[in-house]
């Protein structure tokens, strides 16, 4: 099978690309043919950013599970749709094809209408990383229903503070996790979550752990027993509830400036057609390939590059429970030999931690099955890229540094693999549709920075980045609270879409980012781009990670203040520092030097691998208090370690 719209040749995709830009509604009509509507696309787009209001398809009826499911149950019926690998190396896979998870996902919309769900309710989904999570999304995708994906690692004030704004009628949860050595309590966090929350008036728990917990009788039911009550009356084909092409798909929670998350809300036709034009597009995706994304589907990079991107393509798609590490640092080699793995998608922080356990967790293993490598969440520094493409990769593997946002619903700039050239820390080119501009901190177009794609060579302009025309899955507004949105995302620069991060676009047009804005140190004047920092400071042999904030510096206004995991003889920790200082000022100036360097043994990081700064920033700045919500980080208790080696 191949796919009528993957680009094969560089000047296809500068074919492509022209085209989106000249006539984007024509562009993306053609790419919409190739899906199935109940009724088909006339109306192809209606936007402007200053209410802002953005509609594709908008004339559109269409249901995402028929594209992710029917169509491919019919043709391709005993296709791999899902493999899983458990936690637990020992404990056996699963391989659901897509006939089987059309069936499951019709029971399971039908487990939802018993329980009163109907379309436009909310419902909250809190679970392990098991297909059953794959499972409850479609399902409600199938009845109308829009999920709100919570990832199961969150406390219990912040599921609550979720479900409230949402009003959430119904919880999808399990009796817990497991996650390396350790066992998540997933239904008794629930529990807490819900004394807050008076929407919700059943919770489906599935048993994956079988820890004792408590089930409340009249709100509380087990999946497994819904399950089987439907299934002794025979196979239930579920008809899938039709949709207008803005009905929203899903909410997803992210973290806002000032401390209340922000639900933002992605349609149902918009976000189908790009993330599966992305998918297929980034990765080269071929039919029969297997591709590992190992994000959590708790994430944007779950929801678009493990469910709904791969399924509408038709893809095989591998979901992990676990982590990296357990029971050693070679499980993800483990797994790409297992399965025979043809495209890995993981995070530059997945990356720098394997590397320092070496290659012996390498080294045995046969990664010969891999074609594509890609990585995903933030920039990924010199030292990481060529370990990846050297000892993953085997020097034969194209890298997609792929860059987007959750508001963005799916990839904006990267390279296409194989395609479109690569170029180490660079996402490179803009993906057809995304017209790309760099501003100034007046709101002034930066000279070069908006030239066509194939006026080489560029003038080097480095400033804000924003997008100037809607693409189909761009964010449709923040739940209950359309005004943020439009302060968050379209207020900075009026017409613009502001992304929040910093860019460089060098002479060959491509892009890379620098970081946020708002981690962009302004250091006796000069501006220095944290993700840049942290770049030159990891080209140190000995530095494993690091990270970089500001804090008040009597002279310079701000000071530098760096975070950093180091590998090696610590005994002199003043030479250490002036050794990576020298390296910092070799490959940036004396300018970019840290003021301060502490060596921590871990740095405070989300489950997904964010590192939280503001957690940083205040310890740096002399708090050890009110340092916040730390009960959601990987490991709570590295910030009372590096709060008692404060420099």
């Amino acid at each position: 099978m191949s796919y009528p719209y993957q680009i094969n040749s560089l000047e296809a995709y500068y074919k492509a690309y022209r085209k989106s830009v000249e006539e984007p509604e024509v562009f993306w009509a053609e790419i919409a043919e190739h899906f199935n509507w109940y009724k088909k696309p006339k109306q192809i787009l209606n936007w402007n950013f200053i209410e802002p209001k953005v509609t594709w398809f908008n004339d559109v009826k269409l249901n995402i599970t028929e594209n992710c499911l029917d169509r491919w149950a019919e043709s391709q019926p005993d296709t791999p749709a899902i493999i899983w690998e458990s936690n637990h190396p020992n404990e056996a896979h699963r391989i659901i094809t897509y006939r089987e998870l059309l069936h499951k996902v019709n029971l399971f919309s039908q487990v939802l209408k018993n329980n009163g769900v109907q379309k436009g309710d909310r419902i909250c989904i809190y679970m392990p990383m098991v297909p059953e999570l794959a499972i409850a999304m479609l399902s409600c995708a199938r009845v109308g229903a829009i999920h709100s994906v919570v990832f199961g690692g969150f406390s219990a004030q912040s599921i609550a503070d979720r479900i409230h704004d949402a009003s959430c009628k119904l919880v999808i949860t399990a009796d817990g996790a497991f996650r390396g050595n350790k066992i998540i309590d997933l239904k008794n966090t629930i529990d807490d979550a819900l004394v807050q929350c008076k929407s919700v008036e059943k919770v489906i728990v599935l048993t994956r752990t079988r820890e004792p917990i408590s089930m409340i009788k009249g709100r509380d039911i087990w999946w497994e027993d819904e399950i089987e009550k439907i299934e002794a009356n025979g196979y239930p084909f579920f008809i899938p509830e039709v949709m207008d092409a803005e009905d929203p798909l899903f909410i997803l929670y992210t973290s806002g400036s000032t401390g209340k998350p922000k639900g933002v809300v992605h349609s149902c036709a918009g976000y189908m057609v790009y993330t599966n034009y992305t998918f297929v597009n980034v990765f080269q995706y071929q039919h029969g390939d297997v591709f590992f994304c190992t994000a959590d589907a708790g994430w944007i990079t779950g929801h678009s590059y493990i469910v709904y991107g791969p399924l509408s393509a038709g893809a095989t798609s591998l979901m992990f429970e676990g982590i990296p590490t357990f029971p050693d640092a070679g499980r993800f080699w483990d797994i790409v030999e297992k399965f025979q793995v043809n495209i890995l998608y993981t995070a530059p922080t997945a990356i720098r931690s394997l590397m320092s356990f070496g290659t012996g967790f390498v080294d045995a293993k046969n990664l010969s099955s891999l074609k594509v490598l890609g990585t995903v969440g933030e920039p990924i520094n010199e030292e990481a890229w060529h370990w990846y493409d050297t000892h993953i990769g085997k020097n034969k593997c194209p890298i997609v540094d792929t860059w987007w946002q959750t508001e963005t619903g799916g990839i904006m700039i990267s390279n296409l693999a194989g395609i479109t050239p690569a170029k180490p820390s660079y996402a490179t080119l803009p993906l057809p549709g995304i017209q790309t501009l760099l501003l100034d901190e007046n709101g002034i177009p930066l000279k070069g920075s908006d030239a066509s794609i194939e006026e080489l060579p560029h003038e080097m302009a480095s400033g804000n980045l924003c997008i100037k025309f809607p693409w189909p899955s761009i964010l449709r507004t923040t739940y209950g609270d359309h005004e943020r949105c439009k302060l968050t995302y379209f207020s900075t620069y009026p017409n613009l879409y502001f992304t929040g991060d910093g860019c460089l676009r060098d002479t060959e047009g491509n892009y890379r980012i620098t970081g946020r804005v708002d981690d962009v140190l302004n250091v006796s004047g000069h501006r220095i781009g944290t993700a840049e920092l942290e770049n030159a400071i990891n080209q140190h042999s000995g530095v494993i990670e690091s990270a970089i904030v500001g804090y008040p510096h009597d002279v310079k206004g701000q000071g530098i203040y760096a975070y950093v995991i180091y590998q090696g003889n610590l005994e002199d920790k003043k030479l250490v520092a002036a050794d990576i200082n020298q390296t910092v000022t070799r490959i940036i100036g004396a300018i970019a030097k840290p003021d301060k360097i502490q060596f921590v043994s871990g740095l405070p990081k989300t489950r997904s691998g964010k590192i939280m700064r503001r957690i940083l920033r205040k310890i740096a700045e002399g708090e050890s208090e009110n340092l916040g919500d730390i009960s959601t980080l990987l490991d709570p208790e590295i910030v009372q370690a590096i709060v008692g080696e404060r420099i």
